[in-house]
């Protein structure tokens, strides 16, 4: 495997990039893919004159095993030490980090349920790619699959970070979002948006081949299990628009109405959801029962469930189980260890860390239990 580095630079709409250096003497290489937030990369390498001058900020990492994942140097550190020698830090995040830079901004507002995949397209289209001076040159839309990209909902959102609101309604929703670069012709590379949904590989289905991650198999090297309840909100009170007893309310919850005891209330302001909206070039009163439930969708974003992470470290070089090639991260998969009585028969991959260093190849994943 060899790191490539990339120089980026806008080329009107489109990017010219170039192969600046290949490199495959690096001290590490940490690639962690993340499934439901933005994935990062470190690289630590010997300082050297060449080295410092290769990587550098706004440069493009990518792995010449890897199509899908490319990151963006943002932190350059250079160590030095008589004993040990001298070694760079290099650290970033992957191409999704890019729309963390706009807002969601004009305000979209659908009144009219529509497909989250459209619904993200339509942000991510006004923010990053229409408008000439906000445009993220070389951005264009890419492919869409995954069942879940095609629920239906109604919703009013602005100047909330263009990032972390794809992410939010990606962990709503159970989908992921993705940015790679894809080459056309000569130097010239598109970067391309694409909104997919992981499989389920676990003993629960009979679609798939089953993934199983045991002990009894010997490719659970190391297990741990966290579950946290006091993070959990199950009911929201959603207040918009308006002062007083005059303000617009409404409650949401998923499912049976939670009581007592399993009953954890959450307050959201969404006075910013507006009561009008811009048809033709008039603006126009929103009718109540959309704006109650555009109020509605607000709050089902502010639900939360209970935490339960599981972490493990898996026999990187398993050959019962490949990994990008029998599962990825966003699978659902089986996770046992025989020897305490658990076994968790559905539960996501939500983020793997792959490490490369003196010991070899690493892999950790982290599990995120299937919302009952």
């Amino acid at each position: 495997m060899q790191i490539e580095i990339y120089n980026m630079q806008p080329d009107g709409y489109a990017l010219s990039i170039t192969l600046e250096a290949i490199c495959d003497s690096f001290s590490s290489l940490i690639w962690d893919v993340e499934y439901y937030k933005c994935g990062s990369f470190e690289v630590y390498i010997a300082a050297s004159p060449l080295n410092i001058s290769i990587f550098r900020t706004g440069r493009i990492v990518g792995r010449d095993d890897d199509k899908e994942h490319f990151g963006i140097i943002e932190s350059v550190q250079i160590d030095t030490d008589t004993e040990n020698g001298d070694y760079l830090t290099v650290r970033g995040r992957f191409l999704m980090c890019l729309l963390e830079r706009r807002i969601i901004h004009p305000t979209l507002n659908i009144t009219r349920a529509i497909v989250y995949s459209e619904i993200v397209r339509s942000a991510v289209t006004l923010s990053a790619i229409q408008n000439n001076n906000r445009r993220i040159p070389g951005l264009s839309l890419g492919t869409v699959s995954g069942t879940c990209w095609e629920q239906t909902v109604t919703l009013q959102i602005s100047y909330a970070n263009l990032m972390e609101w794809v992410y939010t309604i990606c962990e709503k929703i159970g989908g992921t979002a993705n940015i790679r670069l894809v080459k056309d012709t000569g130097e010239q590379y598109r970067m391309v948006f694409d909104l997919s949904e992981g499989s389920d590989r676990s003993i629960m289905q009979e679609d798939n081949p089953h993934i199983i991650f045991s002990d009894t198999y010997s490719n659970l090297l190391s297990f741990s299990y966290a579950e946290d309840a006091s993070v959990e909100r199950n009911f929201a009170y959603i207040f918009g628009q308006g002062k007083g007893d005059e303000r617009k309310r409404t409650t949401y919850y998923d499912g049976e109405e939670p009581a007592y005891l399993s009953r954890y209330e959450v307050y959201v302001d969404a006075d910013d959801i507006s009561e009008t909206e811009d048809v033709d070039g008039e603006t126009v009163p929103i009718p109540e029962d959309k704006y109650i439930e555009l109020l509605k969708t607000r709050g089902s974003e502010q639900l939360v469930q209970p935490k339960t992470v599981s972490e493990s470290e898996i026999a990187a070089n398993n050959t019962q189980y490949q990994y990008n090639k029998d599962y990825a991260v966003g699978d659902y998969v089986t996770v046992q260890h025989k020897r305490f009585g658990m076994i968790q028969p559905k539960i996501q991959l939500i983020g793997m860390i792959e490490c490369f260093d003196c010991n070899g190849r690493s892999l950790t994943p982290t599990f995120k239990k299937e919302d009952q």
